[in-house]
């Protein structure tokens, strides 16, 4: 049997986190790494104890469900509420982060954005990726099959 790679196993994780969503549009997870460890998880849901759009349904302005935290805020701000530091950490998220996403990411120092799915892709996000020195890279992953 042939081992998958840790690019493989780290978006797995993240795949594995967004199975917790609870939003009804799109589910994405997301898991930071540091030195091939796991330092942090998040998926896209509402904040602790509040309603969930599974409930309730999505909260849509202007197009977006103002409801739900994305995935990779949630991640980053596990680390700080227990103060677990970002800077030079690696994010593995199952669709590209949104242009806030990508913000957050650069201002909390992680150095490599790896995904799974193209998802709008904003040209001003790649453009501030650029500028900040964080790579991103698309992983193509197979399908890993849990055996009972």
């Amino acid at each position: 049997m042939e081992r998958i790679s840790w690019n493989e196993y780290f978006m797995a994780q993240s795949q594995l986190l967004a199975l917790r969503s609870t939003c009804t549009r799109l589910t994405v997870g997301a898991t930071i790494v540091r030195d091939k460890r796991i330092i942090a998880g998040g998926y896209n849901g509402s904040i602790a104890g509040g309603d969930h759009c599974i409930d309730e349904g999505c909260y849509v302005v202007d197009n977006h469900c103002i409801r739900t935290i994305h995935a990779e805020m949630n991640a980053l701000l596990q680390c700080a509420k227990f103060g677990v530091p970002t800077a030079d950490a690696d994010i593995y998220v199952t669709h590209f982060p949104c242009l806030q996403c990508c913000k957050a990411l650069i201002q909390a120092g992680i150095k490599t954005v790896y995904y799974a799915e193209d998802y709008k892709n904003h040209p001003y996000a790649l453009e501030l990726f650029q500028r900040a020195g964080v790579k991103t890279e698309q992983v193509n992953c197979r399908q890993v099959v849990l055996k009972d």
